[in-house]
């Protein structure tokens, strides 16, 4: 792989009805340590119905790229509508919620940056520390990053991981179609069918319940395997 020289970069937040975190993790955002890259941030309200739209339009400077779907399409399509606009050399997915902080940007895009490896994973099970929403919620994404290991030869800890960061080029590179949760196995897949390693750090993660506002459901850890499944047999 070829050194790469990084100089800003982007960080996509989809947001859906989350009119009480919004402004908390946008002021985080903003503080955020990036290692000295330049920060764009591209929010994406994916049909809010509730006032997150009003907070969000309050966002003002060039750092910002604010766009909003009109109707709710999903985590995938808003993700996918914030890659199209992302600008910097390096992309990294912050969730809307509260479960993962921007103070772990530095060990997230530093592997990237030293030209160690083109996507890196924030594990929530290495750091041995954290407490997740739920048993079934915690089983659920091993079973799924069980899957994963099985299916295409990897060694992760947590697949459904919020925190996923790419070199901007790769990630555009990749055929991506989802509209709902299953983008995290969709670009899992389509990464390590490409031989392309993985690199995971250790992060915190404070998690949120159902009635906090959680959005995904037991039937999207059926989907994610279903997608795994599916890009195996896929060609490339």
């Amino acid at each position: 792989m070829a050194l790469k020289f990084f100089k800003k970069i982007s960080i996509i937040i989809p947001v859906y009805n989350e009119e009480k975190t919004i402004k908390t993790i946008v002021d985080r955002v903003i503080k955020s340590n990036t290692l000295n890259l330049s920060k764009e941030i591209v929010i994406i309200d994916d049909g809010s119905k509730d006032n997150t739209n009003k907070i969000v339009s309050k966002f003002k400077g060039k750092q910002f790229k604010l766009i909003r779907h009109k109707k709710n399409k999903g985590k995938g399509a808003a993700l996918r509508t914030g890659f199209k606009k992302a600008t910097g050399d390096i992309i990294l997915i912050q969730d809307a919620d509260l479960e993962y902080h921007p103070k772990e940007y530095p060990k997230l895009i530093r592997p990237i940056i030293l030209n160690k490896t083109r996507v890196v994973y924030g594990s929530r099970e290495l750091s041995g520390k954290n407490i997740h929403s739920s048993l079934i919620f915690h089983l659920g994404g091993k079973i799924v990053t069980f899957f994963t290991n099985i299916l295409y030869r990897s060694k992760l800890t947590d697949e459904a991981t919020g925190y996923k960061v790419f070199d901007a080029d790769f990630l555009k590179s990749l055929p991506l179609k989802c509209t709902g949760f299953e983008f995290c196995p969709e670009v899992t897949a389509l990464t390590l069918k490409r031989k392309v390693n993985i690199k995971e750090v250790a992060i915190m993660y404070s998690a949120r319940h159902r009635h906090e506002g959680k959005k995904i459901k037991a039937r999207d850890g059926f989907c994610a395997i279903y997608t795994l499944l599916k890009y195996k047999l896929k060609p490339l």
